[in-house]
């Protein structure tokens, strides 16, 4: 069953063979992407899209039960480790309460500051990938998009690479979230938490604030909400000279990770093209579409 395609039925597959006493038929799913994610009674249940996620998975867990230990309000794991169903890792998570309205940057920004302040802690934590799903992006467009742009986004990542390699940073490296945007802030009735802690890493602070200067200039946030995320975290990250060289980083993989959905989506398609123009150009101020 491991090389089955990765559809809900193959998620709820998997679900019900993970024995849960909640029938898997019944559970909601809330999400469809790295891992398919069911409402399951009082969990939230993550199945993961492959077993090469096995060890994320875990590392998710751990992380989360470590936040938990030094008070950083997170999700937290309902069960020790992850499990391997038919190949495919499994976690169990207490589901939090209803949002009482949605997450704002300043939210983000005041819980990127706990982590900000927290030491390495006792386990490993992988370096901040930002580009190490290029590849594997523009495999999966394959025709779909033109070669001379998949080549331009290759000599691209590796330039970026290179560059983050010899930057200087201005905050002390250590863990970060990775994927720092409101998103991925739940606000209950105790306040925010921080949610989806896979690409937890320890590395440059600055990779999780330059994620917001981002979302700025090419996906329209207002200037007023940045500077409340910038008020609130304490420091605006575009004053380093590093920014624009982890900006251009985050951009290449954006643009990749859309290619993927390119085969099957005219959206995606043009979404790309539009990407890569406007970084052909050098205009940063191009306004792209989320997916």
């Amino acid at each position: 069953m491991a090389g089955a395609a990765f559809t809900q039925e193959r998620a709820r597959a998997v679900l019900a063979a993970a024995g849960l006493p909640h029938g898997p038929g019944d559970a909601p799913l809330l999400a469809l992407g790295e891992n398919a994610v069911f409402a399951a009674g009082g969990l939230v249940v993550k199945v993961g899209r492959a077993p090469g996620l096995a060890e994320r998975a875990e590392r998710e867990v751990r992380v989360a039960t470590w936040l938990a230990e030094r008070g950083v309000p997170a999700v937290r794991p309902a069960e020790p480790a992850a499990r391997l169903v038919d190949g495919h890792p499994v976690t169990l998570w207490h589901r939090l309460p209803g949002a009482v309205r949605p997450a704002a940057p300043a939210d983000l920004a005041r819980l990127l500051r706990l982590v900000h302040a927290l030491p390495r802690p006792p386990f490993a934590l992988p370096p901040r990938d930002l580009l190490g799903g290029v590849e594997r992006w523009l495999r999966l467009a394959g025709d779909a998009v033109d070669p001379a742009d998949a080549a331009y986004l290759r000599a691209r990542r590796d330039d970026h690479a290179a560059a983050a390699r010899e930057l200087t940073p201005r905050l002390p490296p250590g863990p970060l979230h990775g994927d720092a945007l409101p998103r991925n802030v739940h606000v209950g009735p105790d306040g925010p938490v921080l949610v989806d802690l896979e690409t937890f890493s320890a590395d440059l602070r600055e990779h999780d604030l330059v994620v917001m200067a981002l979302t700025r200039d090419r996906y329209g946030l207002a200037p007023g909400a940045y500077e409340e995320f910038t008020a609130a975290y304490g420091w605006d990250v575009r004053e380093w000279d590093g920014c624009a060289v982890l900006r251009g980083a985050r951009e290449t993989a954006s643009c990749a990770w859309v290619a993927q959905h390119a085969p099957a989506d005219p959206a995606a398609r043009e979404e790309f093209r539009r990407r890569v123009a406007s970084l052909r150009a050098g205009d940063p101020a191009v306004r792209w579409r989320a997916f």
